[in-house]
C-alpha cells in the first residue's frame, strides 16, 4: 500500500521542538515534506508576504523526507509548498505545529499555526493544527504522541468531513502520560483576549509599549467547550470551517435593508 504524503509546517520556526516531534510522528505513517518559517511567526494568522522576496533553504533530505525553511509566514510556507512541491499531486494531509502555547478558543483567529491549517483546507487538503498549552521552548511533548497518531490517521484513513472543515487540536499541559485524559470533540469557548499595553521607557527616555493581557472566558463552566475540557486534561478537537457566512443572518439582514430603504 502506498504511503500517504504529509505536508508539515508551523509558526514557531523550523528550530522549534514541536515541529520536530510532529515530523517524527508523521514519518512513522507517511512520506513527509516539511516547510517551516525561518523565525517565529506567532500571531501572524493568515498573513502573506507580497512586498518582499521569499527565500527557501534546504535543511535536510532523506528517503521519504525533505525539510526546508522559508523566510515568510506560515501561510507563505503552505503556498510555497503547494506551488513548488505539490503542483501536480496534493498531499493526503497537512499538519501544522505542534505550537508552543494554546490556540484554543478565540486564539484560533490570531494563530499562525491555525492559519496554515486553514490554508490547507482552502486548497482542499485534510488539515490539522496541533498546539500544546505549554508555551515553554523545551515543553514535554511525549505524552501526546498516541493522540497525534490517532487524530492524523483518522483524517487520512476515514475522513468524511466536508472539505470546508479543518481541525484545531489542543493538548493540555500534563506532568505524566497517566494524567492525560481521552480525546474529546467539542466546540470553541466563547471568550476574548483583553489586551493591555504596558508603558515602559527605554534608556534614551523614549516611551514604548509592550503587549500583555489576559483571556476573559465568558463560559468557564460549560462542559462541551475547549477551555473547560483542557482544564480537565482532555485533548480537544474543534472542527473549524472556512466558509464563515452566517446563513441565518442573511434573511434578517435582507429584511433590515428592505425595510430601511422603503422609508
Amino acid at each position: 500500500m502506498k504511503r500517504p504524503i504529509i505536508f508539515i509546517t508551523n509558526d514557531d520556526g523550523y528550530q522549534a521542538k514541536g515541529i520536530h516531534v510532529l515530523i517524527e510522528e508523521m514519518r512513522k505513517i507517511g512520506t513527509v515534506v516539511a516547510i517551516a518559517p525561518r523565525v517565529g511567526q506567532s500571531g501572524m494568522s493568515h498573513a502573506i508576504t507580497f512586498k518582499d522576496p521569499l527565500r527557501v533553504r534546504t535543511l535536510e533530505t532523506a528517503p521519504d523526507f525533505s525539510f526546508y525553511e522559508c523566510s515568510g509566514t506560515p501561510v507563505d510556507c503552505v503556498k510555497m509548498g503547494l506551488d513548488k512541491f505539490f503542483k501536480t499531486l496534493k498531499p493526503d494531509l497537512l499538519v501544522s505545529g505542534i505550537n508552543h502555547g494554546s490556540n484554543a478558543s478565540i486564539c484560533s483567529i490570531y494563530s499562525g499555526t491555525v492559519g496554515a491549517a486553514r490554508e490547507g483546507a482552502i486548497n482542499g487538503i485534510p488539515s490539522i493544527a496541533f498546539s500544546l498549552t505549554d508555551a515553554h521552548h523545551d515543553a514535554d511533548f511525549e505524552p501526546y504522541r498516541s493522540h497525534i497518531q490517532t487524530i492524523a490517521c483518522a483524517m487520512i484513513e476515514q475522513n468524511s468531513l466536508n472539505t470546508n472543515v479543518f481541525l484545531n487540536v489542543n493538548f493540555p499541559k500534563v506532568d505524566s502520560i497517566g494524567e492525560l485524559q481521552e480525546i474529546r470533540i467539542c466546540r470553541q469557548t466563547k471568550g476574548v483576549w483583553i489586551e493591555e499595553f504596558d508603558k515602559r521607557t527605554d534608556p534614551q527616555n523614549i516611551d514604548y509599549f509592550w503587549l500583555t493581557g489576559h483571556f476573559d472566558n465568558y463560559e468557564p463552566e460549560v462542559p462541551d467547550s475547549d477551555e473547560y475540557l483542557l482544564k480537565q486534561k482532555h485533548t480537544t478537537v474543534v472542527p473549524l470551517k472556512i466558509e464563515s457566512t452566517d446563513m441565518e443572518a442573511l434573511g434578517v439582514l435582507q429584511e433590515m435593508i428592505a425595510t430601511t430603504s422603503g422609508k
